[in-house]
């Protein structure tokens, strides 16, 4: 078993040095842990840290979805000679959708989220029951268990300090016989320790400089505990219409070695961070004032379709500059300090070799087809996302003005995110969150239609659990009623009927092209503005001119020798009439 003092950890009364890496199984396809696994032993790692999204495995109350995917990943570490840390949330913040909480939840229970709120634990709880047998049966000391730690909640002293709520966490953690140490995570700062954490459970901290410092203050909270950074930050993720973060190799080389000077263990994050493929990307939120018609201004951050993060391996898990600057870090401290860095067994691990790329060409759209919008739902105020049952897609929402008003402006309360707006069928304007380029008028009598998109919920800070959707239309001072909405969630790829013909605005594309053999490729919209994409009903993610991604990254997994089938759904300008297939990623 793992214990641990104030000097460090040891596993079964041997000392070790924990040298983990953060690496989702959700943002890599199955087909290609064992590849990306095998990398991080190869660099030095000797434990492989992941989240649980819970939004993706209860998409809706009490329907769950691709529990058995967490196990594989485990067994699949334990076949490349990895231990694991498992960090099951409930929130895990990750720049996943609403920090991994379910919008179904969080639009019930609001505020309450997050704390000892009887509604709230009753839901989570279901979960954890369903979930955790998989973590469970798979600890350290049984046959093929490599989980060497759990976490509780995740950076809570960050948001709140509901110690009634943590130890419930705790305690449920251990009533469904998780055996191996609890730890919590936060920032290395007196409120957030204070606030995160719980007698006898491990505290951790997380940054992404200055060890000493960090540790320092960790020591001052809880001097009985050994120094870990449980989420090294080595790199950074990327918004949309916001530079490409990058991290010098060195720099980061030199905290990793700092760490393990101080007698830190260590969680890269990320060593690999993967893709946000579907809707699954967050958010970000500032605290600053916006009166801006440019995007760019938003207080209101996406997060982009590419989690890259700059890690050591990059989003097609090949190993970048920081791959063989830290495993040199690691091989020196090895060298001198031969009994803490020990591994699940003694096999060399080997670099895998990387997929072929396709090579570049170019697919024509050829085929169109119209939304195909869910039944209309009639409701006197616009009806939210959640409560239409859409976790995130497109809504159209229309009315029309009372007959017996004359033209006056419109305003559209609580878009989240994006709206095209249409007045007596023509197009007026373009909406991102709430604001236009020009003002929007209408007429009594004007048909008003608006086509709602959703670009990812806020992960962290006090805007977690926002809803979706648009909660208002006034004309002027007047609020308009007699509202219907057609929900058109986009993943799984909607059926449609497909003909050759001219594209329309906002309508589905789709071409295709032939392979003889597979391999990685990058997809990029040269003529896109902003939408999405499909590879063979696969909903890769977002694209966004604004930048600063330029490429979207498939997997091989995702092809097939044949025909495939590339399907594009443009939301900004005239629908493109081509994608084009490059050899090499293009982030910024």
């Amino acid at each position: 078993m793992l214990t641990y003092d104030s000097t460090g950890f040891r596993l079964d009364g041997s000392p070790l040095r924990i040298l983990s890496g953060a690496m989702h199984y959700f943002r890599t396809r199955p087909e290609q842990w064992p590849a990306r696994l095998a990398a991080l032993r190869a660099m030095g790692l000797n434990t492989v840290e992941t989240y649980v999204p819970w939004n993706l495995h209860e998409p809706a109350p009490r329907r769950f979805e691709r529990l058995d995917e967490l196990g594989a990943f485990l067994d699949e570490a334990h076949r490349q000679g990895l231990w694991t840390i498992v960090r099951p949330g409930p929130y895990i913040c990750a720049e996943w959708d609403n920090g991994g909480l379910p919008a179904w939840l969080t639009a019930k229970v609001g505020r309450r989220a997050r704390t000892s709120d009887p509604e709230y634990l009753a839901a989570v709880d279901a979960f954890f029951d369903v979930l955790l047998p998989q973590v469970v049966d798979r600890q350290w000391g049984r046959p093929g268990g490599t989980v060497l730690m759990v976490q509780v909640e995740n950076e809570y002293g960050s948001h709140g300090s509901d110690k009634v709520y943590l130890q419930h966490l705790a305690d449920g953690l251990r009533a469904r016989g998780v055996t191996v140490p609890l730890f919590t995570s936060d920032g290395p700062e007196d409120h957030m320790l204070g606030g995160g954490t719980l007698p006898g459970i491990l505290a951790t901290v997380n940054f992404g400089s200055d060890p000493e410092t960090a540790f320092e203050t960790l020591h001052r909270h809880r001097p009985e505990d050994p120094p870990f950074c449980m989420e090294f930050w080595n790199g950074w993720f990327d918004h949309w219409a916001k530079p490409h973060h990058t991290r010098d190799a060195a720099d980061a080389a030199d905290a990793l070695r700092r760490i393990l000077a101080a007698g830190g263990s260590v969680n890269l994050y990320m060593a690999h961070g993967g893709t946000n493929f579907g809707t699954t990307a967050g958010a970000n939120h500032e605290d600053a004032p916006f009166n801006s018609t440019d995007w760019t201004h938003s207080p209101y951050q996406p997060t982009t379709t590419s989690y890259d993060y700059d890690a050591a391996l990059d989003e097609r898990g090949l190993p970048s500059p920081k791959f063989d600057a830290f495993r040199q870090v690691i091989a020196d401290f090895a060298a001198e300090n031969p009994s803490l860095v020990r591994y699940l067994d003694g096999r060399t691990a080997e670099l895998p070799d990387p997929a072929p790329v396709l090579t570049a060409r170019e697919v024509a759209l050829t085929e169109f087809a119209e939304l195909p919008f869910g039944d209309a739902v009639a409701s006197p105020v616009p009806p939210l996302f959640e409560e239409l049952g859409l976790e995130h897609g497109l809504v159209r929402y229309t009315t029309t003005v009372p007959a017996i008003s004359d033209s006056r402006p419109l305003t559209v309360e609580g878009l989240r995110d994006r709206a095209s707006v249409q007045v007596a069928g023509k197009h007026a304007a373009a909406l991102e969150r709430g604001v236009a380029a020009e003002p929007v008028t209408a007429a009594g009598g004007d048909r008003v239609t608006l086509l709602v998109e959703s670009l990812g919920r806020v992960n962290y800070g006090p805007l977690v659990g926002e809803t979706k959707g648009i909660t208002g239309v006034r004309h002027e001072r007047q609020y308009l009623h007699g509202w219907h909405a057609q929900p058109l969630a986009l993943d799984p790829l909607p059926a449609a009927a497909y003909a050759p013909g001219e594209p329309a605005p906002e309508t589905l594309a789709r071409g295709t092209f032939e392979l003889d053999t597979t391999g990685d490729a990058f997809l990029a919209v040269p003529d896109g503005d902003h939408g999405y994409l499909w590879v063979n009903g696969f909903l890769l993610g977002r694209y966004d001119r604004r930048g600063p991604q330029v490429t979207l990254y498939c997997p091989q997994p995702l092809l097939h020798e044949g025909t495939n089938t590339l399907t594009l759904l443009e939301l900004g300008r005239a629908t493109p009439s081509r994608i084009e297939l490059r050899e090499a990623p293009e982030l910024g």
